[in-house]
């Protein structure tokens, strides 16, 4: 059944990863011409026309798009304007960063919404609960960038006992793990409380009751896990996002991770660089979602792949 969904995965991943290729070739082309911003302002037009014709940009579309594929199939990425080395060592390198990111910012939104949101669905209506609740709205309406510049403030130039820019070190990671991680928890604290409060009311929870089931065996074993299917859901689009969208977060704490790179690139028109990156952020937006289709079934085995 596994390798069954994985090979039907693996023919569906071939024609999106076509599509996406496409796409953004065509959105890079309708740019423009790159070469203002790869020659000096004192260069002559003879040296911008060579240098047009060394990357192949005076070809039409349908030539440029066709030798582009025809490399990929090859292997080969093409080549960084900006850099002027291969353009996919470039994005690889990025690529551990962002993972890092991604983790630290879900590790963090998971450790605050699991116990928040079974405290607030086993108190509903309690003063817990409305607590959790308004903090969960409050976590959700405060902006990613006002987050990541009052932590800076109070740990980084009040406290100073994290640093505030950079990586290399579990430090450099806390504060964009936790700006990122309070405004997904908001979302997966209310999931969890919804879910919870659902399966509570079903009849094989109550049926638990009068056995004498302990409680926390019950919470646990049979409601926590039944209302996990739409936080994890949640947590799943979360991290796509997060693959190339984290670029405000990595834009404060100067964090080298795909988001910025694409950005960077987009500026300077750096076709091979947006495209590889592109590429890798399908790739693992694939990924994800295969992972999260077997976690499915994992929790509810009633679920058919």
């Amino acid at each position: 059944m596994i390798l069954r969904h994985a090979l039907r995965a693996l023919a569906q991943a071939i024609p999106v990863l076509y599509i996406v290729s496409l796409i953004v070739f065509i959105l890079v082309y309708l740019t423009g011409d790159p070469s203002a911003l790869l020659i000096p302002e004192d260069a002559t037009e003879e040296d911008r026309l060579a240098l047009v014709a060394a990357w192949g940009l005076d070809q039409p579309f349908y030539i440029q798009y066709v030798t582009y594929m025809g490399n990929i199939l090859s292997g080969d990425f093409g080549v960084s304007y900006r850099y002027g080395s291969a353009a996919l060592p470039v994005v690889l390198e990025r690529i551990p960063a962002t993972l890092i990111l991604t983790a630290g910012a879900m590790a963090v939104a998971i450790a605050i919404a699991v116990p928040t949101g079974i405290l607030a669905a086993l108190r509903h209506n309690s003063t817990s609960d409305f607590v959790v609740s308004g903090a969960a709205v409050l976590g959700k309406a405060m902006p990613n960038f006002w987050v990541g510049i009052m932590l800076i403030l109070v740990f980084g130039v009040w406290l100073r006992v994290l640093p505030v820019s950079g990586s290399g070190s579990f430090a450099h990671l806390i504060l964009p793990a936790v700006t990122l991680g309070t405004g997904f928890a908001a979302d997966m604290t209310k999931l969890i409380r919804s879910g919870m409060l659902e399966v509570l009311g079903r009849d094989y929870v109550r049926t638990a009751l009068a056995k004498g089931i302990p409680d926390h065996v019950i919470v646990l074993r049979h409601v926590f896990r039944n209302a996990l299917i739409p936080a994890l859901t949640m947590t799943s689009l979360h991290t796509i996002a997060l693959l190339g969208g984290a670029l405000v977060t990595e834009t404060v704490f100067s964090w080298p991770g795909l988001g910025q790179l694409i950005v960077n690139a987009i500026y300077t028109k750096d076709m091979a660089v947006i495209q590889i990156a592109v590429f890798v952020i399908t790739l693992l937006t694939l990924a994800i979602n295969f992972t999260t289709d077997l976690l499915y079934r994992v929790l509810d085995p009633r679920i058919r792949i």
